[in-house]
């Protein structure tokens, strides 16, 4: 006996024209962009009943799934305690609770010999002596369909806190302020507001960012605390709808350090938070094309940045003038400079170098000079080992705290002496029910058309081998200059469990391999970033690691662009794809300047709006544009009805078109779409919400390419 599968979802066609370069397209579907039509609202329900209804023998795998995932978690556990000035900071998760709570315990007072003493040691679910908790998330999000903190901010004498609450998931946060003594809320006057708090030091004032109707971070504001949220004062308004505007503290608290960017220009100011009504002052300027990022060094200021440089360069600038840069060194051939962060003690430079993150040491002179000769880079030997700077807000501590992973090595926090030598492990993050010597981890290069090498991270269990069978998992991005570097991700396990070779592709259009990696994927090269992915696809199977019927792929927001592109290019090479929250109308949405982000969008993709050859580059690739009527791989896609970022509408559109438009068998091959209805660009909050989310989505794609059970 066999069960009618249920009709999927049929809009109303409503067509609407727009014409751009004389080119005219009409959009049938583009009336469902209006989330306050009923019409709509009934459209998105309907469809999340179809996947409801297309999934629901999959119930026990994904059960089955969150108890693996829940299997290969300590549930009730703690980060390791963060030192700012006298307190040790703490974040614990107890078992059964979608979010934390946030604790502190006062400093023992240091020894002469003790000024940096290492952090005390824990025991999950028992708070020490002395330890308090200051903010419980998980009884703040009681009775909230979604929770997010957006800031958390202590304040110089450590008597205040500010945090920032969403409880839409559009990313915009209503600010609390704290008063840890008596536990009251003091200030609840300022909403609206983005990402990035400061403390003035005297405590009396707090910065924040505001956001425009794009969501585009664009005004900092000052506000005294206690008063009308009418009488805050702006500081500072970029303007110029291409950059976004934040802000940090430096970490000697004496200076605001307040940065706009674009996608290929940067510039900076500083404020003296001892005069914090004063007025800005440009640190750098504003030349086109000229990318830095900044810290406040104490006696003088630091600075990465592109000027001269495709691989960018550490320089300096005194105080008084911080604008007359001077070098200092330059990155060496195949190294891309990142980021600088300064310390009494040492300069420490994020890099990459060898298409993986690196953290590198400069040593500073009694003078505050920094000794270039004596630098050193942290490393642990393995392959694909990732490390990066974790929290260090201390000016005046003589250890680095860093963070090292792979995608076989769980989250790692270590410290290591400002002038070198052997680590100290703090913490590794126990990952129950997991035995590394039952995979292995590796890199791989496949071969673009064009000659170009394809760095690829590849992991699977010791006893699969290349015999041509196993199912496989792509997973790709490729835009923004984003990395995706290897790391642990407890949810892969089950995949691995289940015979999976998985793969992340490190394709141009994101950072990996340096900053000419991003400018070949990106504008009039954007392509590179699709053919990259395909290729990359081909060399899993040329080689034997995955059989060309079980291979399934997966991309999240400009991730969900390239499955979209993908699919159209090549979908005789996939069997599934997961599109998480995905950018699958680009032309429709990067030719609107009134959405969210559009006109900050333009360096990256191009202007198609003025720019005809740009319109028709994006034509060609955009997905929504260029469906065909060919067997096309299964394919679930997912959103969310707030998100600020992707819009519903793109994959709510994209999914009608699919189904009407390709010639696979979909009761074989379904197109289905879940839109979270309470939730933004994340999906949904809490940690076992995201769970369920997750086994959602990889019990679907398990299904697909046969490999629902464990091996």
């Amino acid at each position: 006996m066999t069960t009618e599968l249920p009709a999927a979802p049929t809009p109303i066609q409503r067509p609407t024209e727009r014409t751009h370069h004389g080119d005219t397209v009409v959009d049938p579907y583009e009336w469902m962009r209006d989330k306050t039509d009923p019409e709509v609202i009934a459209h998105l329900e309907a469809e999340n009943a179809y996947a409801d209804a297309r999934t629901a023998h999959l119930e026990g795998l994904r059960e089955q799934l969150v108890k693996e995932f829940v299997g290969h978690t300590q549930e009730t556990d703690l980060s390791v305690p963060v030192r700012r000035g006298d307190w040790w900071y703490i974040t614990r998760t107890t078992e059964g609770d979608d979010y934390p709570k946030f604790t502190r315990l006062p400093v023992q007072s240091p020894s002469d010999d003790d000024t940096d003493p290492l952090p005390p040691a824990l025991e999950p679910g028992v708070l020490l002596d002395g330890e308090e908790v200051i903010l419980d998330a998980q009884a703040m999000a009681s009775g909230q369909d979604f929770f997010s903190l957006g800031g958390f901010r202590p304040s110089p004498q450590h008597d205040l806190l500010a945090y920032a609450v969403d409880v839409a998931g559009d990313e915009r946060f209503a600010l609390e302020i704290k008063d840890l003594g008596s536990g009251e809320v003091i200030d609840q006057a300022v909403t609206g507001t983005g990402y990035g708090l400061a403390f003035s030091p005297d405590q009396q004032w707090l910065f924040y960012t505001r956001v425009d109707e794009a969501w585009r971070q664009h005004q900092i504001w000052r506000h005294r605390i206690g008063s009308d949220a009418a009488e805050d004062v702006l500081v500072i308004e970029e303007t110029d709808e291409k950059f976004t505007i934040g802000l940090a503290p430096s970490r000697d608290g004496s200076t605001l350090i307040i940065g706009a960017a674009s996608t290929t220009t940067s510039e900076y100011w500083i404020l003296d938070l001892t005069d914090p009504t004063g007025e800005p002052v440009s640190a750098g300027g504003r030349r086109q094309g000229v990318e830095y990022d900044l810290d406040h060094a104490g006696d003088r200021l630091v600075i990465v940045h592109n000027d001269g440089n495709v691989g960018f360069a550490l320089a300096e600038a005194p105080l008084d003038d911080p604008a007359a840069w001077r070098e200092v060194v330059a990155a060496a051939e195949g190294e891309r400079f990142e980021s600088v962060e300064a310390f009494a003690q040492a300069i420490v430079l994020e890099l990459r170098t060898g298409g993986l993150a690196s953290v590198r040491v400069f040593p500073r002179r009694a003078d505050g000079s920094i000794d270039v000769g004596a630098a050193w880079d942290i490393s642990h030997g393995g392959e694909l080992d990732t490390v990066w700077a974790d929290a260090s807000p201390n000016w005046d501590q003589t250890r680095l705290r860093y963070q090292l992973t792979s995608l076989l090595t769980p989250p790692t926090v270590a410290e290591v002496p400002m002038t070198g030598g052997e680590p100290i492990i703090l913490k590794r993050t126990e990952v129950p029910n997991f035995d590394p010597s039952l995979y292995v981890e590796r890199r791989e290069w496949a071969t673009a058309a064009d000659g170009t090498r394809i760095p690829l991270s590849v992991m699977h269990r010791k006893d699969v081998t290349a015999d041509g069978t196993n199912p496989g998992y792509l997973y790709g991005y490729g835009s923004y200059e984003a990395s995706m570097d290897p790391s642990f991700v407890a949810t892969r396990l089950s995949l691995l469990d289940r015979g999976l070779v998985v793969a992340i592709a490190h394709i141009r259009g994101g950072g990996e391999m340096g900053r000419p990696w991003y400018e070949h994927g990106k504008l009039l090269q954007k392509k590179n970033t699709f053919t990259d992915f395909v290729d990359s696809a081909r060399h899993l199977i040329d080689t034997g690691w995955v059989a060309p019927d079980r291979l399934s792929a997966e991309g999240r927001s400009a991730g969900g662009l390239l499955m979209g592109a993908i699919t159209n290019l090549a979908p005789e090479l996939f069997r599934a794809i997961i599109a998480g929250v995905p950018f699958v109308d680009a032309l429709t949405t990067i030719l609107d300047p009134s959405l969210p982000l559009t006109v900050g969008e333009w360096e990256e993709w191009g202007d198609p709006l003025h720019d005809p050859e740009v319109y028709a580059y994006m034509k060609e690739y955009s997905p929504y544009e260029n469906i065909r009527a060919v067997e096309y791989p299964a394919i679930f896609a997912s959103t969310s009805l707030n998100d600020t970022r992707v819009f519903f509408v793109e994959p709510a559109k994209w999914v009608v078109r699919l189904r009407e438009t390709v010639t696979s068998d979909q009761a074989e091959r379904p197109i289905v779409f879940r839109c979270e209805m309470v939730a933004g660009h994340g999906g949904r909050s809490g940690r076992y919400a995201k769970w369920e989310q997750r086994a959602d989505e990889l019990a679907w794609l398990l299904d697909q390419i046969g490999a629902t059970e464990l091996v």
